[in-house]
């Protein structure tokens, strides 16, 4: 079986986490890695012994199966159509765009060149995630009465995640950079939702990034949902999303712990069993024409849409 192929734009923090992934992936290999930066490219190539292209156009040139953007949002749409035209594949970071206007000449792009599409949201491929969709889809915790998420940053931007942008009004802040993965999460759980209500806080200087948001939401099913986030306050990092039913309550905290508790009775640690499918596996699988797990542009549309209503 011949190998996928990934080509990558973008050697930051996030992208060195995929470069990780497909390494370590059987199946899937890197033909070139570029990146505007030429000292953090150096760097991460040397690291890994992969092949550098000078130019974009030259990264394109080798055509591979698909091509990763993991750079700032506000270069996404502009690489995207770069690339759809050579009619290549599209593996995004989140957040889509910059905005949803951009998010839309993505998504047409892509339709017009008739490329697949894909997105990076971890989330969708973690053990706990799996648990939590199968503690949901089996009725386990009761009728579901109510979702909420609350996201606490003592710093922002996080200290590994110091670059230019990240604390930027223009590109950066949680609400870009955090609420996307749990808005995809609950729509691939719950379906879609629409934001009733936000109020969101900026510092005085109109360069900087938003410093709290409140919201609420609800799905169309009806279930309310609680959007509550904060930084640069004095406790450690944590983050939870909360799924509240009328036997248990499941709680995802920092990303990977899944926690149950039941009425009258402590919260315990679920420790998942099953490996489900990585995005790798996905990626691969989706060029060999095997059902796989995908989170579309057209998805990431919809994500990017309530990101905007929330910046407002």
């Amino acid at each position: 079986m011949s190998k996928t192929t990934f080509a990558l734009i973008g050697t930051g923090v996030v992208g060195e986490r995929i470069i990780n992934q497909i390494l370590a992936h059987p199946n899937c290999e890197i033909v070139s890695v570029f990146d505007e930066n030429k000292t953090r490219l150096e760097e991460v190539s040397t690291k890994y012994q992969l092949p550098v292209a000078e130019t974009l156009d030259e990264l394109l040139q080798l055509d591979p199966n698909w091509v990763y953007i993991g750079t700032p949002p506000v270069s996404h749409a502009p690489l995207a159509e770069q690339i759809a035209k050579r009619g290549l594949n599209i593996l995004s970071e989140k957040p889509l765009a910059h905005d949803a206007q951009d998010s839309v000449r993505m998504v047409n792009a892509a339709a017009e060149a008739n490329v697949k599409t894909a997105m990076h949201f971890p989330l969708m491929y973690s053990q706990a995630i799996h648990s939590l969709k199968e503690a949901i889809n089996t009725a386990s915790l009761g009728d579901i009465v109510r979702i909420e998420l609350h996201t606490y940053f003592p710093h922002w931007p996080r200290k590994w995640q110091q670059n230019p942008w990240i604390a930027s009004r223009e590109q950066g802040g949680f609400i870009r950079e955090i609420f996307p993965h749990y808005f995809q999460l609950t729509h691939h759980l719950f379906g879609d939702f629409s934001i009733t209500s936000h109020e969101t806080t900026y510092p005085a200087n109109e360069d900087l990034c938003e410093t709290g948001v409140t919201a609420l939401a609800k799905t169309d099913s009806g279930i309310p949902i609680v959007l509550n986030s904060l930084s640069g306050i004095g406790q450690e990092e944590r983050l939870e999303y909360k799924v509240f039913g009328t036997k248990k309550v499941i709680t995802l905290r920092n990303w990977s712990e899944l926690w149950v508790s039941e009425t009258d009775q402590e919260e315990v640690v679920i420790v998942p069993e099953s490996q489900p499918e990585s995005l790798m596996d996905a990626c691969h699988n989706s060029i060999i024409g095997r059902e796989s797990l995908i989170v579309s542009f057209e998805e990431g549309l919809k994500v990017q849409e309530w990101i905007d209503q929330l910046l407002k």
